[in-house]
């Protein structure tokens, strides 16, 4: 199978199985994904959905964040990973957003990544939850779950990883792979043991079919 080929196969089969995949971080609005999704590096989704209620009610808008001290802010974050430094970032993302951009969130990834505790791949979340635009958010699950089916070849960085998958999947799905790969690789091809047997896209695996020859 050629790479356009695998390519074709695993997007028709998400199309068709998980045509509306979406991220599972709990939001009401541009301001709350953002704080979910700098909450979430490093971070399982669902301790984030757990944690951001609160910190929703009591900060509700850039504005109220923006005046809030770091020791609040930690108080609220402090069963998430590195919440020193991701308090840090919550209330200086704030302040940014209050001083430079009206208090709105910006839908360009480089203003974006001028946000303090957003990176490329939280800037690309943003803008591809919230406003469809074409930009791929490669995290540990894309990064590991694209090379082992091989959607992607010696990507040894996310940017690497990022640029082979948007030269192959269509502009039109981009938004939606990111959630595909992302789900695929936290309930399917999981790190340790991948649950190949359960697997709609084996057929296309690399990985998979490596694994199945070498058992002949």
């Amino acid at each position: 199978m050629t790479k356009p080929q695998r390519y074709q196969y695993i997007i028709d089969y998400f199309l068709i199985h998980t045509p509306d995949a979406e991220t599972e971080l709990l939001y009401d609005s541009p301001y709350q994904l953002l704080v979910a999704v700098i909450l979430s590096a490093q971070c399982t989704d669902k301790r984030v959905n757990l944690t951001t209620p609160a910190i929703f009610r009591k900060y509700p808008d850039p504005a109220s964040l923006s005046i809030a001290s770091v020791e609040d802010v930690f108080a609220l974050i402090r069963s998430i990973s590195y919440p020193n430094n991701k308090a840090k970032h919550l209330v200086g993302m704030a302040n940014m957003l209050m001083q430079k951009f009206d208090g709105k969130v910006p839908m360009t990834v480089d203003e974006l990544v001028e946000l303090p505790g957003v990176g490329r791949k939280t800037a690309n979340v943003i803008t591809s939850v919230i406003d469809n635009q074409p930009n791929m958010a490669v995290d540990t699950h894309v990064f590991r779950v694209s090379a082992r089916i091989g959607l992607t070849t010696n990507a040894k960085t996310p940017l690497a990883t990022e640029k082979q998958l948007i030269r192959y999947i269509p502009t039109a799905y981009v938004y939606k792979a990111h959630h595909w790969l992302i789900l695929h690789g936290r309930y399917t091809c999981t790190a340790r043991s991948p649950k190949c047997s359960e697997c709609g896209i084996k057929e296309a695996c690399k990985f998979y079919n490596m694994k199945h020859k070498a058992k002949i």
